[in-house]
């Protein structure tokens, strides 16, 4: 964590936008400890420093006892704060000191890059208000983590996990940045990432950046977290804080909320701003909260929505955008609900996946859903095979990138062919475990216009209206239901990620919503969840089932930092259960086994 003053020695008054001007060292050669120190800990050392002196099992052990402020929800912090039981000053100490013991030290989870110098100092003026004036709303003096791809025009920098930004911080907050410190929320710092959100090279690792290394799944230390917002989905799980925010291309946000147990909102495109946000691809990229509740992430999404001059996709959302999505919160909300199932293209790679998601079908329906089975997306097979979606990506790419970086002063580089060149510069550093190749071919402009045009058209089309749209209709549901993806595989710096499967690319493709909760855990121990799909601006609608299955869904298992799975399995065989029938698996496998699969991007 870039290393500034320590927020209660900081003089600065909180002002509207609660920055400052750039006082941040460059990195220079750059080492994660050198760039990345924890420099906001001073009011919190006294209590930390016990934990410093301990084994790292046993400080582990000590950080993650019960305190009453894990696992602790929006709504009882807020409560709590009203009460005069709990200040923000006490829960920023509170996530501060976990990061310290167990994102920094002990299991090294390593979710958080900066922590905000000025959060303290934030906090203390959130409490202030509170006594004086009242909360602003239900984020008030809430601490929440920003993924680093999300400008902060204070003194953090914004580094999209790669050394070629690392330098001076952006000189003015993203929208949804400035949007939450208007809600009162306490910007608590910048978490970990793939670099440039999974779109430099082939044979990549989620959760990995050249600023700051490997994150790690807090339920299992050497499986991955996935990505591209490894950090920010990691730190909630691990009550590292009370919020979040993640980025989504494919897969970005409900990935990473499905491998760490935690909900994942990723909001129809144009629902929230992406100006200020490292982009891959203004068809694609959407900005969407974690939490560890559906009404926490719902509360976070009502404070990001509107209509933004800065990014003209937001004006699709005029009229149907909601500031306080809890309002759609209902644990009854399965009941009488028309849920289709996806079986075809998102089922069948991991036994253990299906396992959950025949259990979280049978819960549903037991909840009084009424399953439309077999209600696949009709241009499945062509969604499997068709490259709109990486040409679309590839071409934009390069031209939003280069729009962002111009906004961009004090870091070394100012294109796309700048970036390519800073990592050649510094492959030790950089391209040590897999290489640029996606960012070589959008510097090369390998597709035409023509290409491009018309794959613009074609995939949104075969994913939204004659795909997702089209199964809705035919099938008469309000919703898709599916299985998120795979168990968590073993972190592989080596051979890159090892994806199973997924099912957010047809709403990645169609610019459509996806909310994540989890489903159960594999062999009791790894995350597992299901996604929940609709049209276009439908989040309520999926907020409504989401929160009534969470309500019937088994609970929450906290992250217990468990160093790897072991390998005569965990205490209690695991007990296969086929809850399928026969004939519909054989059904499956059998489709599965005929599809030409193309290798697809996911994590984005």
């Amino acid at each position: 964590m870039s290393e500034t003053r320590s927020p209660q020695d900081d003089p600065q008054k909180s002002d509207p936008q609660e920055s400052a001007s750039a006082e941040e060292t460059p990195a220079g050669d750059v080492s994660r400890r050198s760039f990345l120190r924890l420099g906001a800990l001073a009011g919190a050392s006294a209590s930390v420093g016990g934990l410093w002196k301990a084994p790292p099992a046993e400080a582990a052990e000590k950080a993650s006892a019960p305190t009453g402020l894990e696992e602790i929800t929006i709504a009882e912090i807020q409560a709590a704060m009203e009460s005069g039981d709990l200040t923000s000053v006490e829960l920023v100490d509170f996530y501060l000191r976990r990061i310290e013991a167990l994102d920094q030290h002990g299991p090294t989870v390593n979710s958080v890059l900066a922590i905000n110098p000025q959060a303290r100092q934030i906090a203390r003026n959130r409490d202030r208000e509170r006594r004086t004036t009242g909360p602003r709303g239900p984020l008030h003096g809430v601490p929440i983590l920003l993924k680093d791809n999300i400008d902060t025009g204070d003194r953090m920098q914004t580094t999209a996990g790669s050394l070629a930004l690392a330098g001076a911080p952006a000189t003015r907050d993203a929208t949804v940045a400035r949007k939450l410190r208007q809600a009162g929320a306490v910007i608590l710092g910048k978490a970990n990432l793939s670099e440039w959100a999974n779109f430099r090279g082939f044979s990549s690792t989620s959760g990995w950046s050249g600023v700051g290394g490997q994150t790690r799944n807090p339920y299992v230390l050497d499986r991955n977290p996935c990505g591209s917002s490894s950090g920010s989905a990691a730190a909630v799980s691990a009550n590292f804080t009370a919020v979040a925010l993640g980025t989504e291309t494919d897969g970005s946000i409900v990935c990473p909320a499905s491998l760490n147990g935690i909900v994942g909102i990723k909001p129809t495109v144009g629902l929230t701003s992406r100006a200020g946000v490292v982009p891959i691809s203004h068809t694609q990229d959407t900005v969407g909260p974690y939490g560890r509740t559906v009404a926490d992430a719902a509360a976070v999404l009502g404070a990001l929505t509107g209509v933004d001059p800065r990014d003209p996709a937001t004006a699709r959302s005029a009229g149907k955008f909601h500031t306080d999505y809890t309002q759609f919160l209902d644990t009854e909300g399965l009941d009488g609900a028309r849920i289709g199932i996806l079986r075809i293209g998102v089922t069948g790679y991991s036994r253990e996946t299906d396992r959950i998601f025949e259990e979280s079908l049978q819960a549903m329906a037991d909840a009084g859903a009424v399953l439309v089975d077999d209600a696949d997306i009709p241009t499945m097979d062509q969604l499997l095979t068709d490259q709109a979606e990486i040409i679309v990506l590839i071409w934009e790419f390069k031209q939003d990138l280069n729009a962002y970086l111009a906004t961009r002063t004090g870091v070394p580089v100012h294109n796309l062919a700048d970036v390519i060149a800073f990592n050649e510069a510094h492959a030790d550093q950089e391209l040590k475990w897999f290489g640029q190749e996606l960012m070589e071919l959008a510097e090369a402009e390998i597709f035409t216009e023509a290409d491009y045009l018309e794959a613009l058209e074609r995939g949104p089309r075969i994913a939204g209206p004659e795909g997702i749209d089209a199964a809705l209709q035919i099938f008469n549901v309000e919703a898709l239901v599916a299985p998120t993806g795979s168990p968590a595989w073993p972190t592989d710096l080596v051979n890159g990620d090892h994806f199973l499967g997924a099912s957010s690319f047809p709403a990645a493709m169609a610019g459509y919503p996806i909310v994540n909760v989890t489903g159960g855990y594999a062999f009791n121990v790894l995350p597992v969840g299901i996604s929940f799909m609709g049209t276009a601006f439908s989040e309520p609608t999926l907020i409504k089932l989401a929160s009534g299955f969470e309500a019937v869904a088994p609970a929450r298992h906290k992250p217990r930092f468990i160093p790897t799975m072991p390998l005569d399995g965990p205490s209690g065989a695991h007990r296969v259960q086929q809850l399928q029938s026969k004939a519909a698996r054989i059904k499956v496998l059998a489709e599965r086994l005929g599809l030409a699969k193309l290798s697809r991007l996911r994590g984005l």
